[in-house]
């Protein structure tokens, strides 16, 4: 492990809201992120066997993918960073370790499952915005 590594603080639930921030009409409710009242990303609830409800882990993030084959493509590059369970098997989002994440591919990411959710015209005038600004 590099030093910059071991230095390195963990994505938090404040760093994933200033991200979700800067998309348009997304907004935090709860321990989900929406757009439009349409989730694509939340902290993940892991459903323990012989237990009754579900242990939120905070440290771990599920996010919405565009179709299954993408989420085999990210997990399949990088099994230490996603991961998926028996509960998310045949369901587009896949699982974040928010330790072994940077700010710039997390925001890459969020942005992309925002836009699995957003309404066509909010992505179109999304898009328009950041090629105006490029």
């Amino acid at each position: 492990m590099s030093e910059w590594e071991k230095n390195r603080r963990m994505i938090d639930a404040d760093d994933i809201s200033r991200i979700v921030e800067t998309l348009p009409e997304a907004n935090r409710s709860g321990s989900s992120f929406e757009v439009n009242r349409r989730g694509f990303a939340w902290f993940y609830q892991e459903k323990v066997e012989g237990r009754r409800g579900r242990i939120e882990h905070p440290d771990v993030l599920a996010v919405r993918v565009a179709d299954l084959t993408e989420k085999e493509i990210l997990i399949a590059m990088d099994p230490e960073k996603f991961f998926t369970d028996a509960h998310y098997k045949g369901y587009p989002a896949v699982l974040v370790r928010l330790a072994t994440i940077d700010t710039d591919d997390l925001t890459d990411l969020l942005s992309n499952a925002w836009r699995t959710r957003a309404p066509r015209r909010l992505v179109a005038e999304f898009d328009a915005r950041a090629n105006a600004s490029a």
